[in-house]
């Protein structure tokens, strides 16, 4: 080491010491002191804070060696009143005696519960619904709590006998993540039948339903559509009449007789034995075979009085898909679980657990076929065909187990019973992630682009894209700890909050820029810590008067403040990140990056030679725009090695605009604005074109700004002349011009310009809820209130045939009145149909478009 290396090393140590002897300093120059002199501790901390950030990130990543544990994700925000439903079910009675004898006993009783606002109800057909709303502050479980203490502390004679009020589901109306169907598939999934509506609502209710119930997340699982197997009594009164029968006879006759009776224990040879009599029954014969009354020792039985047979339940809703009766199901997550993850759960639930053990049959189509054939078959191959007159399925089963390899005939079909979802949330929450990742990297490509430009500085711009997703991590982590779940509103405050991230970085790196440019010679760690200074006081105030602003959304209440206060709530967390960040891992990065480039020009060669390695690797494997990009960078800078420094800096920007265009391409090529059609070239001009544009604007507007400035100064009155008019403008286009010059006398308002200008500015149009394309349409018509479920049942079916004629829909699923839960009360009149669209792209699950190539003569996609 020579004298004069020596020399600058003992002045720099001298300027660190002068900088951890500085008195007089405020709390945030204390914390970027701190930041630069502990270099590696800001490192380790920023480290460890990007790992607890991928831990709690919504986004579905895969990372093996990262435990997960997300953000809860949904696709839009629960608006709904914080409620509790209580639902009561009492067969057979009308509308008017639920009302009177259930609902205004219990809507009576919830009013003294405590925080509660307010009771709605409803009584129906058979059920009734009561709605308890608690102020927005009533936790969600102490309310449940609440509801069950008053139902429990009732007093006798309250409500009718054997009458028993149920909590409804810990969830809400929102949480209804997944429908499904269940269908007769083939093997290669197309639908065979072969099964009615009685045998697939039985197989949803006894075995896919309890076991989408143990699914992680998962509060209840409501059946629809089908029939209810039930053992149905039909008495004859004639007969009840001529054997002095009554219907409570008969009533408690049979349940009396279903019942297991115990009695005592009996010790034999020292062991004890339980006594019991077991009386349940199990078969139309049982119930025809018990005994209602005896006549001088003679039974009168069930079967001397009634008809026994097994028949469908009453129903109030039904499924349709295409215009064919179908069973389903929906699963409701449960309240404060994260949806995708609970989906996630009943799609392994399905996959792994219940669809290989779900039933299947043989289903022969004796439209092709005849019956001999079919025996002859049977015959043939050794098995019966038929048992009595349906098929034998045990023995076609064998058959086909043992002949695997065998093609079957056309007419015989293996049919299993599949889960086939028709309403899937996770797309959309998917697509709603992706928006958000896109966004993320079209933002930093962007970034890129403006500093690289602007700035003419590519380690500035490096820097910031650096930051950039560093504090959308720590946002994340404020979302997991604050309680805000991720959806697309939460989501947007974070993509609205990006370009701020942004301008706290571009401050402090180019006013470190500038001072470097200045104070040539001076020390670096110095000079980055003076010039964070400088600025960070008003990169600190300005960010908080952001936050301020935000101050009447946060006490927003109700649905308002639901849709907008995760919105808000992310803005801050993303401008508090972003000062975070600017403030101590900007300067930093801006020590290391600015100040300690390679010295040795052995050095700069090595990295040279590096990047044109790089290059020629990419050049036939990835993208030949990039690889040659980073071809001719690396040969333009090995020139410059070799060249004056004057032109090396013209060198410089000639790189940097290079870069910019290179960029520019990548954009083009992930954002395509104007659809994959219209090919790479033409999406770069419709990118390039208005970026190239917007900033020859802000070049011409920066070297003109003086000369503007002067003249604003010098003409005051032209100019707010010219401010006030564009205000009123702004107000009439807002609230509209007849509100705004409400005041004029009424001659002007007779004027054809204020006739022209009030149609012109009729007022912005209000929405409260932002419209949402997810790439499905829910229709829900209404018919006559008194239409009977067979005659609503034929309209909704002839309404979705209608619907599948449409050549871009792609499934109609049709539901008329109400599933098996307290959160759907809807009636027989009203219809819910889901139409899903066919994507206008080949998609993934996260709804991006899928890049593929097409082999004509294989007719396929690779």
């Amino acid at each position: 080491m020579d004298k004069d290396e020596t020399s600058v090393e003992n002045t720099d140590l001298r300027k660190e010491v002068e900088l951890k002897d500085r008195q007089g300093l405020s709390i945030m120059d204390k914390v970027i002191r701190f930041c630069l002199l502990n270099r590696l501790l800001v490192f380790l901390a920023a480290g460890a804070l990007i790992f607890w950030g991928m831990i709690v990130a919504p986004f579905d990543w895969d990372i093996e060696a990262i435990p997960r544990d997300p953000v809860p994700v949904d696709a839009i925000p629960d608006i709904g009143e914080n409620q509790q439903i209580i639902f009561t079910k009492w067969a057979g009675r009308s509308p008017q005696d639920m009302e009177d004898q259930v609902t205004y006993p219990l809507t009576s009783a919830m009013l003294g519960v405590p925080k509660v606002k307010t009771v709605r109800s409803f009584s129906m057909f058979g059920f009734s619904s009561i709605y308890v709303i608690f102020e927005e502050d009533a936790e969600f479980y102490w309310s449940r709590t609440r509801v069950l203490e008053k139902l429990n502390s009732l007093s006798s004679g309250t409500l009718p006998d054997g009458v028993k009020p149920l909590l409804g589901p810990d969830a809400t109306a929102l949480g209804q993540v997944f429908w499904y169907t269940l269908e007769g598939r083939d093997q290669q999934g197309k639908a065979a039948g072969g099964w009615d509506l009685q045998e697939l609502r039985s197989i949803q209710d006894w075995d896919v339903r309890y076991s989408l119930l143990g699914a992680k997340g998962v509060s209840e699982v409501a059946s629809v559509g089908g029939y209810v197997k039930e053992y149905q009594i039909d008495v004859d009164p004639d007969a009840m009449r001529a054997h002095g029968v009554t219907l409570e006879m008969i009533y408690k006759a049979v349940k009396m007789s279903n019942l297991d009776v115990g009695a005592r224990t009996i010790e034999i040879n020292k062991a004890e034995y339980v006594i019991r009599g077991i009386g349940f029954l199990k078969s139309l014969e049982d119930i025809e075979s018990t005994v209602v009354k005896t006549v001088d020792n003679i039974p009168i039985l069930v079967k001397h009085v009634a008809n026994v047979k097994l028949g469908p339940a009453l129903r109030r809703g039904v499924l349709d898909k295409g215009g064919a009766e179908v069973v389903g199901g929906v699963v409701v997550v449960r309240y404060g679980d994260n949806p995708l993850e609970t989906i996630k759960a009943v799609k392994e639930k399905i996959k792994n657990d219940i669809a290989p053990g779900l039933p299947s049959k043989v289903v022969v189509d004796f439209s092709i076929v005849e019956y001999e054939a079919v025996v002859n078959f049977g015959e043939e191959n050794g098995f019966e065909a038929f048992s009595g007159s349906t098929l034998n399925q045990e023995a076609w089963k064998n058959y086909l187990n043992s002949n695997l390899q065998r093609p079957l005939p056309q007419w015989l079909t293996l049919s299993k019973v599949t889960v086939v979802p028709f309403y899937d949330r996770s797309s959309l929450i998917y697509e709603t992630l992706g928006t958000l990742e896109s966004a993320l990297s079209e933002e930093i490509l962007i970034t890129i682009i403006v500093i690289l430009i602007m700035m003419m500085h590519l380690r500035s711009s490096g820097i910031i894209s650096i930051t950039l997703p560093f504090a959308v991590l720590l946002c994340f982590i404020a979302m997991k700890y604050a309680g805000v779940d991720a959806n697309i509103v939460a989501l947007s405050g974070i993509a609205i909050a990006i370009g701020t991230i942004v301008d706290m970085g571009v401050i402090i790196c180019e006013n470190i820029i500038y001072n470097m440019e200045e104070k040539k010679g001076a020390n670096a760690l110095n000079v980055v810590f003076d010039s964070t200074s400088e600025v960070g006081g008003a990169v600190l105030t300005a960010v908080l008067t952001t936050v301020v602003s935000f101050l009447p959304v946060f006490t927003m209440e109700g649905a308002e403040g639901k849709l907008f206060k995760p919105l808000a709530f992310t803005k801050t967390f993303a401008l508090i990140s972003s000062v975070l960040v600017a403030l101590t891992i900007t300067p930093v990065l801006a020590h290391i990056f600015f100040v300690s480039p390679l010295k040795e020009k052995k050095g700069k060669l090595i990295m040279a030679g590096s990047l044109g390695v790089g290059g020629l690797v990419l050049l036939p494997f990835y993208n030949w725009v990039i690889g040659t990009a980073i071809i001719g960078f690396a040969v333009v800078y090995t020139v410059s090695l070799f060249v004056p420094k004057k032109i090396w800096k013209i060198v410089m920007g000639g790189i940097n605009i290079s870069i910019a265009i290179t960029v520019c391409w990548i954009l083009a090529k992930y954002w395509l604005p104007l659809g994959p059609q219209a090919g790479q070239l033409n999406n770069f001009l419709a990118v390039f074109l208005p970026i190239a544009s917007l900033l020859s604007v802000f070049i011409l507007w920066q070297y003109s700004y003086p000369y503007v400035l002067g003249w604003v100064l010098n003409y005051k009155a032209v100019f707010l002349s010219l401010v006030l008019i564009i205000l009123s403008l702004g107000y009439s286009s807002w609230l509209g011009f007849d509100k705004m010059f409400s005041w004029l006398p009424d001659s002007l308002k007779k004027s054809e310009a204020y006739m022209t200008m009030s149609e012109k500015m009729p007022g912005l149009q209000k929405e409260f809820m932002p419209t949402l394309d997810e790439g499905s349409y829910l229709y829900m018509p209404t018919t006559m209130t008194h239409a009977s479920i067979g005659e609503a049942l034929d309209i909704m079916q002839k309404q979705d045939i209608g619907f599948t004629t449409v050549p871009e829909i792609d499934q109609v699923v049709g539901k008329l009145g109400r599933a098996e839960t307290p959160l759907d009360p809807a009636p027989i009149s009203m219809f819910e149909t889901v139409i899903n669209y066919k994507p206008e792209y080949k998609i993934n699950k996260n709804g991006r478009r899928m890049r593929f190539k097409f082999d004509q003569s294989k007719t396929d996609f690779m």
